[in-house]
């Protein structure tokens, strides 16, 4: 099922209808569709790579505003569907303690993932279960989700085709190394 839905989400970039697909895919990947932007982002900015900014524009705001759905998700439907579910596995407790270090470090949660392959849905919900400030939630979202397309569109704009296979394959790699020595720096600062 998960290739078939990759498939067809693939063959939208192609179309006519190609950059509001790619909106699209880009909003509801941010609160609950598996497939990535990326995925169509990749194939357009190749095809018509003198569009590279406005898609990565389009990427950016669409992801944004997806991720204040799955903030809305969060915040307004947590009590109702996921509060029962941990409770019955035992889990509400453990929860609870998650919730304090996100308060602690929310908006590196929410960088951190908008730049990552850790599921971007996963931390939009949980931004509006736990009340991060949702200024700051868009915020961290607006810099880490227009780093991370800006970043792909920029690389493929300069390098064309050839860059399409190290960014399918090592682009989440590279931006996991990117953040975790960015996080380090600022502990390292902090300790010193």
């Amino acid at each position: 099922m998960i290739r078939r839905l990759y498939d067809w989400t693939l063959s939208l970039a192609s179309g006519p209808r190609a950059p509001a697909a790619l909106g699209t895919v880009s909003f509801v990947e941010s609160s609950f569709f598996p497939i990535p932007p990326d995925l169509l982002l990749v194939p357009m900015v190749i095809s018509q790579r003198s569009k590279a900014w406005w898609y990565a524009f389009i990427c950016t705001v669409t992801s944004v505003l997806g991720g204040v759905a799955g903030y809305l998700i969060g915040a307004l439907l947590f009590t109702q569907v996921a509060e029962p579910v941990l409770d019955f596995y035992g889990y509400l407790d453990k929860f609870q303690q998650f919730q304090g270090i996100f308060e602690t470090w929310g908006w590196w949660f929410v960088f951190i993932a908008g730049l990552t392959p850790f599921p971007y849905k996963v931390i939009t919900i949980a931004s509006g279960a736990f009340a991060l400030n949702l200024p700051i939630f868009i915020v961290a979202s607006v810099v880490s989700r227009g780093l991370r397309f800006f970043v792909v569109a920029g690389l493929l704009y300069l390098f064309g085709p050839p860059i399409r296979t190290f960014i399918e394959k090592r682009l989440g790699l590279v931006f996991t190394v990117f953040v975790v020595v960015l996080v380090g720096g600022f502990a390292l600062i902090k300790f010193i």
